[in-house]
């Protein structure tokens, strides 16, 4: 079988495997029909990376806000010219279809132009009020920021995980996935190649054995200031404990148990087409997927037959990233049918790969099944009938996970209200649940992390604050004439 080259770790700008290949990791599943490795990071590597990004710090820190936005700029140029090779090796990563690989890498192209139009705005400080002379509130970069990039959506998330940093004058480390480790090295090299000095971005890879050593030398470097994780809830737990043993600051998009709620006053049609659409795009996996609906009972079954109407015409056949995930998958049905739920799987949904596990929709969904609170991240939804509203608050109240939600109603202000009560970062109404933007704020409430990517917001995680202030160059007593006397000065109450 054919073996394609080891795919390297970029330190310097410059690509770097270890001698003896040492710690070699195998992809597993990668459509090609050959071999993969790629260099997985030892000690001495992780340490470089971090010394190299240390160094360029130094350089970097004094790049005007102008300089950072025309390479940001020329970054975009970059991705527009290498899109479709991007896309193509993102497909063949992480089986995905050409729909998914489009939206991830036009929307690739629009955070990092508007991080570029924000490189001047997130150094802006301002003058707050003092009682005697001036004081000043500067923004300032952190220093180095290590982000630990996803696999799902592999191009918009390895970028996001250190643009930002990267337009509010730090520098970063990107830590790929070793699902994905073609895709993310290629965004890394794209910054080689639009001309950001060596150091600026550092790439490294680790096997899955190795998490623990790798994070730990990273972390625990005096340089590194600040993390990025974006994954799952249980990943994100132990990254933010070690963080904090370090008092080193995280930012967090953790899983999500995403839910759509229709009222009885929604139109059908277009609730069943938004919750097909947001819980299969991607085969199910995404942060934002759908994964329950909440329907009052006056329309559940209506809404039931339109839904299950769509999947009998489903014809994609979704692979799911590691039989891992299909056995994941597999228990949470068997567990809802043992317990009394009904399954539907779409007939024309044919998958031949190992992986492959079809479009399915449950109903009769209840409480006492693992579906209705353990995250599916794969294309399997579960329908649950609410008695009243009253039932539906209650399902809210209790939610664990807060990253998005949707709500069908022809009644704007009625779910506007409702929206209120939600507890997730995103709420969308009359749409589904995977939505986000270049432009808006993007993250989660409990189980699914703290902090915020996006836009300015996202900006905002990766500056710090600092006072200045200026004082009179004499004594207080010689400001003026007028002086308060000592009892003039006691509170009044």
């Amino acid at each position: 079988m054919e073996t394609r080259p080891i795919i390297p770790l970029i330190i310097d700008n410059q690509d770097i495997l270890a001698p003896h290949s040492e710690r070699l990791g195998k992809i597993v599943n990668s459509t090609h029909k050959g071999s993969v490795f790629y260099q997985g990071a030892t000690r001495d590597l992780a340490f470089r990376a971090a010394e190299s990004s240390a160094k360029a710090y130094s350089m970097w820190s004094r790049v005007t806000p102008i300089q950072r936005r025309s390479l940001l700029l020329r970054l975009a140029e970059v991705l527009k010219t290498r899109a479709e090779e991007v896309k193509q090796v993102c497909c063949e990563e992480i089986h995905c279809g050409r729909l998914w690989a489009d939206i991830i890498t036009n929307d690739s192209i629009g955070l990092v132009e508007e991080y570029a139009s924000l490189t001047t705005s997130v150094a802006t400080g301002s003058i707050p009020f003092t009682q005697r002379g001036y004081g000043l509130v500067l923004k300032e970069p952190l220093g180095v920021i290590l982000g630990i990039a996803p696999w799902n959506a592999p191009i918009i998330l390895g970028l996001r995980a250190v643009v930002a940093p990267i337009a509010a004058g730090n520098v970063a480390i990107l830590k790929g996935s070793e699902l994905s480790p073609q895709t993310h090295y290629l965004l890394a090299s794209l910054f080689r190649e639009a001309g950001f000095p060596p150091g600026v971005l550092n790439f490294i890879l680790h096997r899955a054995e190795d998490a623990p050593e790798i994070f730990d030398v990273l972390i625990n470097h005096p340089a590194i200031k600040k993390c990025n994780f974006t994954g799952s809830t249980q990943v994100g737990r132990v990254i933010a404990s070690q963080a904090a043993m370090a008092l080193k600051p995280v930012l967090l998009e953790l899983g999500g148990k995403n839910f759509t709620i229709v009222l009885d006053d929604a139109d059908l049609n277009l609730a069943a087409s938004e919750i097909i659409k947001g819980a299969f795009l991607n085969n199910g996996q995404i942060c934002m997927s759908t994964d329950v609906v909440i329907a009052t009972k006056s329309i559940a079954r209506a809404l039931e037959n339109k839904i299950l109407s769509i999947l009998e015409r489903f014809d994609a056949s979704p692979e799911v990233i590691s039989l891992a995930a299909r056995a994941k998958l597999e228990m949470l049905v068997s567990d809802a049918k043992e317990k009394g739920a009904c399954i539907h799987t779409a007939p024309l949904a044919t998958g031949i790969s190992p992986r492959s596990f079809p479009p399915t929709v449950v109903t009769g969904l209840t409480k006492e099944m693992k579906l209705y609170e353990i995250e599916s991240f794969g294309p399997i939804f579960g329908i649950s009938r609410a008695e009243s509203e009253h039932e539906i608050m209650e399902f809210i109240e209790q939610a664990k996970y807060g990253l998005s939600s949707s709500i069908l109603s022809k009644d704007h202000y009625r779910a506007l209200d409702l929206a209120r009560s939600i507890r997730a970062g995103a709420v969308h109404i009359n749409s589904m649940t995977v939505h986000d933007e270049p432009t808006l704020p993007h993250g989660g409430y409990g189980e699914s992390g703290w902090g915020r990517f996006g836009a300015s917001w996202g900006l905002e995680e990766f500056v710090q604050t600092k006072l200045v202030t200026i004082h009179p160059g004499h004594p207080p007593d010689e400001i003026g004439p007028v002086r308060l006397e000592r009892d003039h000065c006691k509170p009044q109450y």
